[in-house]
């Protein structure tokens, strides 16, 4: 049994890098409303900068992946952004509807990477196990 102050500690750390994670995009969104100039193109990139790190270390946690390993979420994730990625496309003119398309079309790649590598390990589950 974990003692209380592992516990705090532990609930202190997930607290600060949803926080993190949180503000990265607030700041990421927001900076339009607030900012011109400068100003506003430094403080977006910092709060995607501080959201990627803050969320891929939240992607690490063991409940989080297994949620997001699942094959529900991972067949939302392909299809939702496969689908965003077909009207960033069709919709945004240069540069911009081209990368926006470019991302969210690897997101749903790597969600359907994910889909076929649970569909090859699951015979191998099945054999295992005997389910």
């Amino acid at each position: 049994m974990k003692s209380s102050l592992v516990t705090v500690r532990s609930f202190v750390a997930d607290l600060l890098l949803w926080l993190f994670f949180v503000g990265g995009l607030a700041a990421g969104f927001a900076s339009g409303a607030v900012l011109d100039g400068t100003a506003k193109g430094v403080v977006t990139y910092a709060g995607i900068a501080v959201s990627l790190l803050a969320g891929s270390r939240i992607a690490k946690k063991p409940r989080i992946k297994a949620f997001l390993s699942t094959p529900p979420v991972l067949w939302f994730l392909f299809l939702f952004n496969g689908g965003v990625a077909a009207v960033c496309y069709l919709t945004m003119d240069g540069a911009k509807g081209i990368m926006a398309a470019s991302g969210m079309g690897l997101v749903s790649l790597g969600a359907g990477g994910g889909l076929v590598a649970n569909r090859r390990k699951r015979p191998e589950v099945v054999a295992r196990h005997g389910i």
